[in-house]
């Protein structure tokens, strides 16, 4: 029999997904999500929550548009400071040396460091409580090539993109391949 956790947000893996804006003067803002991932493939959108106190959330409004950039386990300390610290009274990408890049498709800056970035444009926004829920749809993918494998796919080894245990409040890389989607169950 299975122990009763209550009604929590435990669901695992949880990515961490630092969300690119620009503000006020155009000055480029980093938050670090966790609670978001693709929801749609036609059209291909990625949902993200936060709270409406956020400067993210106040930038997502008034520009229409965000980045979702993928650290790798390498940028673990930068994700984490993100996430800490408040636009508001920082300069995250300052703080944490990283170098914000203008977008192609969208009005919002993506992390230069960081090997995946998907450009969206707010397609929806729905109210959820102390959460709001951004849906945006994904104009664009870019990815550095060193994550790419020899047919221009993301190799998974490669990015080593980072989770959050929502359980124990840690970071984790994920783990190796297990088996082929869609072939290991016939």
């Amino acid at each position: 029999m299975k122990t009763s956790l209550g009604a929590k947000t435990l669901l695992f893996p949880t990515p961490v997904l630092i969300i690119g804006t620009y503000g006020e003067n155009d000055s480029p803002n980093i938050m670090t999500a966790s609670w978001g991932g693709i929801c749609c493939s036609n059209p291909p959108c990625v949902s993200v929550a936060v709270r409406p106190e956020r400067l993210t959330h106040t930038n997502i409004m008034a520009r229409r548009a965000f980045t979702v950039n993928v650290p790798s386990a390498d940028h673990v300390k930068e994700a984490d400071y993100i996430g800490i610290y408040s636009g508001k009274t920082k300069n995250k990408f300052a703080e944490c040396k990283l170098t914000p890049a203008k977008s192609e498709y969208v009005d919002a800056p993506s992390v230069e460091q960081f090997p995946l970035v998907l450009e969206c444009e707010l397609f929806k926004d729905i109210d959820l409580g102390i959460h709001a829920l951004f849906v945006g749809r994904i104009m664009d993918v870019k990815a550095d090539p060193t994550i790419l494998d020899a047919d221009g796919s993301i190799d998974i080894g490669q990015l080593r993109p980072l989770t959050f245990s929502p359980s124990d409040r840690g970071y984790y890389a994920l783990g190796g391949f297990v088996g082929q989607a869609f072939d290991i169950g016939k």
